[in-house]
């Protein structure tokens, strides 16, 4: 079943561009390596916040890429560019 990973963070807008740069080459490293991210998307939500949602084909798929994650450089010098930051997971029950 389908799942999701929301971040909730926030940037410095002097980071914006570097955090996007990064982002995207940690989006397509994840990718190469873990089948299953099917989508991202990164909302400024209007307190200047952003939601950063990734959508993956399963929980176990998602739970590998975490646990690769940890080895990856890039995942830690790319939340260094963030403050505040929190994540939930959740499993979609209703897609239209």
């Amino acid at each position: 079943m389908p799942v999701v990973r929301i971040h909730h963070y926030r940037v410095a807008e002097d980071q914006l561009e570097a955090l996007l740069a990064q982002r995207a080459t940690l989006i397509d490293g994840i990718r190469r390596a873990n089948p299953g991210l099917t989508e991202t998307r990164l909302t400024r939500l209007e307190d200047g916040s952003y939601s950063d949602t990734w959508c993956w084909d399963s929980a176990e798929q998602m739970l590998a890429a975490i646990g690769a994650s940890q080895g990856f450089p890039l995942v830690a010098a790319t939340m260094a560019l963030t403050t505040d930051a929190t994540a939930q997971t959740g499993e979609i029950v209703d897609e239209r």
